[in-house]
């Protein structure tokens, strides 16, 4: 009679399980040892017991070896996976967009009044909605945008007039400036010409003065020149 077939499971009893991991440990390592020889094979075997302890088989090479191939060809099978799934998402994204495209065309030619042939009442009052709401939402946008220009215009309008009415201003200011620089100016003027008027007459009268006195001396110089000269001719006919 034959073996009954094994339930694959844990087993309980600690005992059995030990002699049992035993028994088929050294089954495996065989069998991995059979393979790599009979196969020309690189087979590499790891095995950690319940309880830690570690048990290995590595082929011709070091169990590093075939640990560092093993990572590398991982490596590159996931690569080309990555390559492959990507390259399969990209095309459902395209064909996803070139069916969005041709709903967004066939609404365009709708909305602009072409290709209404196979449209029922139904559908082309759905459409005229459709259009009645666009056109409310175009016309409030626009609204909007006139609002906001206005009031920017508005504002800038209310700059411009500060602006011009500073510069009025300014131009008041320096226009009273100049005309109390022209009066000063004028009263500078008028005050240089009195002086110098009062200069010439201060002067003449000193000429005319200064001459009075030349005058005088001089001829009372004549006199008493003349009186000496008389003297001295009536004195020696005296005196003889």
């Amino acid at each position: 009679m034959g073996r009954g077939k094994i339930v694959i499971r844990r087993i309980d009893n600690s005992t059995s399980r030990q002699v049992t991991f035993s028994k088929r440990r050294s089954g495996l390592l065989k069998k991995a040892k059979e393979l790599s020889i009979l196969c020309d094979a690189e087979v590499g075997v790891i095995i950690f017991s319940s309880t830690g302890k570690l048990y290995d088989f590595a082929s011709n090479s070091s169990m590093k070896s075939i640990i560092g191939r093993y990572n590398k060809v991982k490596e590159e099978q996931h690569q080309l996976l990555n390559h492959a799934s990507e390259i399969k998402f990209w095309q459902r994204e395209v064909a996803t967009l070139q069916q969005q495209l041709h709903y967004l065309q066939e609404c365009h030619r709708k909305l602009i009044g072409e290709e209404l042939s196979g449209m029922n009442a139904n559908d082309l009052q759905n459409l005229e909605d459709q259009l009645e709401t666009s056109l409310k939402g175009v016309r409030l946008k626009k609204d909007q945008l006139l609002k906001d220009q206005i009031r920017e215009l508005s504002l800038k309008g209310e700059i411009i007039q500060k602006e011009n009415q500073e510069l009025h201003n300014m131009v008041d200011i320096m226009r009273k400036e100049n005309i109390k620089l022209q009066t000063e100016n004028e009263q500078a003027i008028e005050r240089k010409h009195m002086h110098r008027r009062n200069f010439n007459s201060n002067n003449y009268n000193l000429l005319e003065k200064n001459q009075s006195n030349w005058g005088y001396n001089f001829f009372s110089k004549k006199l008493l020149d003349k009186s000496r000269s008389t003297n001295e001719v009536v004195s020696p006919v005296t005196t003889s």
